[in-house]
């Protein structure tokens, strides 16, 4: 079997694929800041690595996979206080939307999913380490940052190096700090934040800053050297970059072997982001559209490409998707295993393989749909069923899919009972003989996005377009 090769930001190519230790893989996935509902850039993350973590799993890896919550930060402080509220009601508010908003995208909950609040004291543990190491000092302002120039290797991710690094660029000006690349470890309480957005540490009451939290997470639950780390491509720089400087600096070991990075999700060419007020939430588009329409429309483009969100690509992605389930409709799969030998599930493995490339895993799964269409072949429906199932797809019944809503509202207004009334007004007109009037019901519900495909003995099936 050939082997997995991942594109690796850190070497800026694909690479093969050997984890530290053999049949194990530990990965960890910066996951999101809870202060408000996700958008589909939330979406994208979470459904890339799930498909990540899945394939794995198919290789026969054992999987350790952390993907951590942030519930301490200067945006969740400034929205509980807006709100009147603790931070802890605030954020267990979202992070049970979070979990909602993935369970119907089809997203497995990773096996870790730490919350850095509870690991401040890993966190203190490093920067003391990092202090100790001459990469920490305190400021005049009473935070503790890093001394970025003292990192040799520091720019070795996002390929930028320290000249072409300026104040004002992704990094703000700051009279206390020695340098202005330097970068928060440790915050120092203010007097008008409210009392459960400090910890008292040997610095004085403060909190963490962002880009150690990950850091501390990651070494304490995985391990100081492990195999993958991943997260959107705006975290690139300069979050990975001082996750990498804080934890090389702390341990002296190498910190990940293969960073993994998802292409931006764009609204009309521009990067969605809340900043730009072009973002949707996941819940705005679930409103809209079935979860696995969604998910399908995130899993057919390649993760490191960009992702152009609108309603005509979730259009089409719905519509690609129905066609694949239309395939299973009328073929019951058989009971057989997953068939690695065969033709179509050796180029999907092939394709996943090359870096999780699933745009080419899924035409392959079209031209099995065809193919199932074509010869009826119980066998090659249960590939088709089971090579989707690894990506998440395919799980449902293909009618109960079929007749479902286009989006989550009842097109036309008609649930299944007014349907099914509509079918057997038209089967009494076509009983009576009054075809012009069966015409016109046909019409009237293909009007309203329902199809109606008659088949042999009278019977008459309708699904959604």
């Amino acid at each position: 079997m050939e082997s997995l090769r991942i594109y690796n930001t850190l070497a800026r190519d694909k690479q093969p694929f050997v984890p530290l230790q053999e049949g194990s893989v530990r990965m960890y996935v910066c996951g999101m800041t809870v202060y408000d509902y996700c958008h589909v850039g939330h979406a994208r993350v979470m459904v890339v690595f799930d498909i990540v973590q899945r394939w794995l799993r198919t290789l026969g890896y054992k999987v350790t996979y952390v993907r951590n919550i942030t519930d301490i930060d200067d945006k969740i402080i400034r929205r509980a206080v807006e709100n009147g509220e603790t931070i802890k009601s605030l954020t267990t508010r979202f992070i049970d939307a979070m979990h909602e908003d993935a369970d119907a995208l089809g997203v497995a909950r990773p096996d870790i999913e730490p919350r850095a609040t509870d690991f401040i004291a890993q966190m203190l543990g490093m920067i003391e380490t990092l202090e100790a190491n001459g990469y920490a000092y305190r400021a005049a302002d009473g935070d503790v940052n890093y001394a970025v120039r003292r990192f040799a290797g520091y720019g070795k991710l996002s390929g930028k190096s320290l000249e072409d690094l300026r104040a004002g660029e992704r990094v703000a000006a700051n009279d206390a700090k020695q340098d202005p690349l330097d970068f928060v470890l440790w915050k120092q309480s203010k007097p008008d934040e409210p009392a459960d957005t400090g910890w008292d540490s040997r610095y004085g009451r403060g909190r963490p800053g962002w880009h150690i939290e990950c850091s501390a997470m990651g070494c304490t639950l995985l391990g100081e050297h492990f195999d993958i780390h991943g997260g959107g491509q705006d975290l690139q720089f300069p979050h990975h970059e001082n996750e990498i400087a804080q934890s090389e600096g702390a341990t002296g070991k190498t910190f990940v072997n293969y960073w993994m990075h998802n292409g931006y999700v764009q609204i009309d060419n521009e990067k969605m982001s809340k900043s730009l007020g072009n973002f949707f939430t996941i819940r705005e588009v679930l409103a809209k559209y079935d979860a696995e329409v969604v998910r399908f429309f995130i899993a057919r483009a390649h993760y490191r490409s960009p992702l152009n969100y609108s309603d005509v690509h979730i259009d089409d992605a719905r519509n690609a998707l129905t066609r694949l389930y239309t395939a299973l409709k009328d073929v019951t799969p058989d009971a057989g295993e997953l068939d690695w030998n065969e033709a179509y599930a050796a180029r999907f493995r092939a394709a996943m393989n090359d870096d999780f490339n699933t745009p080419v895993a899924v035409a392959v799964l079209f031209e099995l749909a065809t193919e199932v269409n074509r010869t009826r072949d119980a066998a090659l429906a249960r590939q088709l069923k089971q090579l989707a199932a690894i990506v998440g797809l395919l799980g449902r019944d293909p009618r109960a899919y079929l007749q479902q809503a286009a989006g989550v509202s009842d097109a036309g207004g008609l649930d299944a009972d007014a349907i099914e009334a509509k079918i057997a007004e038209r089967a009494a007109a076509k009983k009576a003989k009054q075809y012009a009037e069966a015409d016109r019901i046909r019409a009237e519900l293909l009007e309203a996005g329902i199809a109606l495909e008659d088949k042999p003995g009278g019977l008459t099936e309708w699904r959604r377009v």
